[in-house]
């Protein structure tokens, strides 16, 4: 991973950290369950941006060498890797 991505994303997890113990926070002191709710889906969409940010940067560095390397075999691996990703993270 790039040095500028992997700071990127260490700032965007540690605002997340932050969210979460926010969310613990909230369930402790019986707040509204919409707010809570709320909050929730606003860390699912910021670890959704780590995890896009992640997968740019592996298709941008990873897959793209496999190609450029012209072994057939790294290439069906690096390919059937990001599928496999890509279809769990769809679930």
């Amino acid at each position: 991973m790039r040095s500028e991505i992997k700071a990127s994303c260490l700032k965007r997890l540690k605002r997340v950290e932050g969210q979460v113990r926010g969310l613990a926070g909230m369930v402790e002191d019986d707040r509204y369950c919409i707010d809570i709710v709320t909050q929730i889906a606003a860390a699912q969409a910021a670890l959704r941006r780590v995890e896009e940010e992640i997968l740019r940067d592996h298709i941008a560095h990873c897959v793209e060498h496999a190609i450029s390397s012209g072994d057939k075999a790294d290439q069906r691996r690096k390919i059937a890797e990001l599928m496999d990703v890509l279809s769990r993270a769809s679930r």
